[in-house]
Formats: C-alpha cells, structure tokens, sequence
C-alpha cells in the first residue's frame, strides 16, 4: 500500500548521530556536499595521508572493466573513478558520472575535460534511488564513499540491481567498521578531533567533516551490507577489508 504524505513526513532517519525527517536528509548532505565541493580534492588526500588512492586503485583491479562496455558511477563526486573507468572502457565504451549533488558533479567534470577525458563520458545529475535509465543496462555499476549518504541504501541497493546487466557487478566501495586489534580507540580519536579541525582550518567547514565521521559510524558494518546486497538480488557478495577495515569494497553479481 503507497504511503501517505503524512507517513513519509513523519518517518526518521539518521543524519550523523542526529534523527531527523526522513524526507529533509538529501537536502541536508545537499548542503553539506554543496560547502565542501571546492576542497575536496585537498581534504581527501589531507584526511587519508592519500591512502584514499591506493582504496580507489583496488576498486578498479576488482572492477575488472573491460573496453567497450557501460560503466555507471554512483555518487561520482570529483570524478577519481570515472576517469580511471573512462580510460579502461575505452573510445567504443561509455561511463556514466551521476552524482545527485550539482556542485560535485561540476567539479568532476571540469576535472576530467581538464584532462581531456571528454568523448566516452556522460554527466547526470540524478538521486541513486530512482536510477533514470533502463533494466538491464549497465555492465559494471560503483559507488565510491556514498552509499553512507543515501537516505535509503536497501532502495539504492535495488534501483542499482535493476539497472545491472545480468553478469555484471556492483562495486562499493565506503567506509566500514575497523577489525584490526587496538585501531579503533585511534580512529576514533582522529576522527572526532583531529578531522572536524582540519575540515574547520582548510575548509572553514567544521561540521560537515564532524558530519563525516558521524555517518561513517552510523553505517552498516561489513556483514549486515553484505546481506543487505544479497536482499537486493546480488549474488556472489563478498567483501574486502581495506586499511584494518577502516574502508571496505563489496562485490555482488547480478545473474
């Protein structure tokens, strides 16, 4: 049965550690997203010691993508992904940058049309919920450090199984839970000191990097992502910690 107006207002959901209506939190990373666009760049490299870049490398070793095939990369941001995709697809290939943030996904692409990665990539600005585009029609779908913000993740997680093409894969890559002895009591402390004062100094934004280790804490850890991908559809899951499980890449299969 549809939901009424008033249901849909009235249902919760996290934003960080606060519990907010459920229908104000895309507005509510809107902003975020929309603060931060012009340093995110620096604040990634500045937040992970650019460690960032070897999680994102292994995302494309597993992503196994190959030339001439569709590529759609969710929450695309800045644009890391798309680029790397854009080269292995090749010219007879196609990437799709969706991003439902307008900001990021400008800064994306002037990214890549500044390195001259123009022919085979397409932007569109769209929520990973209600993906625009046809059943079956994508051969590798991923999502970089997003998924944590989408409203609803198990709506995500169908709307992207549904795009898929059978055989093809989703990718995700996000923050996770760590699992390495006596790594947590550190993390925690930089991630509630140390990155909400280097988001206020570089990126005079305090509390969106305090948003940031909030709702990476608030995430699924490894094994309830992995099942909620199996409820989806997908098929195959595993998932591969990274950093101490700091960071975790799921795969799942459609078939």
């Amino acid at each position: 049965m549809p939901q009424s107006d008033q249901q849909k207002h009235t249902e919760t959901t996290h934003f960080g550690f606060k519990q907010i209506p459920k229908h104000e939190k895309t507005a509510k990373v809107g902003d975020v997203f929309h603060s931060v666009a012009n340093k995110y760049d620096l604040m990634n490299d500045l937040m992970s010691l650019g460690i960032h870049r070897l999680w994102k490398k292994v995302a494309i070793e597993l992503s196994s993508i190959r030339k001439g095939q569709k590529v759609l990369d969710v929450a695309a941001g800045s644009g890391d992904l798309s680029k790397k995709y854009a080269n292995l697809v090749g010219d007879d290939g196609l990437v799709v940058s969706l991003d439902i943030n307008r900001d990021m996904l400008e800064v994306g692409r002037d990214r890549l049309v500044d390195a001259g990665v123009v022919s085979n990539v397409v932007y569109c600005q769209a929520d990973a919920e209600n993906l625009p585009f046809p059943d079956d029609h994508f051969d590798c779908i991923s999502i970089g450090f997003g998924l944590r913000n989408v409203t609803d993740q198990a709506s995500a997680l169908r709307s992207m199984f549904r795009v898929l093409k059978p055989g093809g894969k989703l990718i995700i890559l996000e923050f996770s839970k760590p699992n390495f002895p006596g790594l947590k009591p550190i993390y925690d402390a930089y991630s509630f000191k140390l990155l909400p004062l280097l988001g206020k100094l570089v990126a005079k934004d305090e509390a969106s990097y305090r948003y940031l280790a909030e709702s990476i804490r608030m995430h699924p850890d490894q094994q309830t992502l992995k099942q909620m991908m199996e409820t989806a559809g997908f098929e195959q899951c595993q998932y591969f910690n990274l950093t101490g499980g700091i960071v975790a890449l799921h795969r799942g299969y459609k078939f």
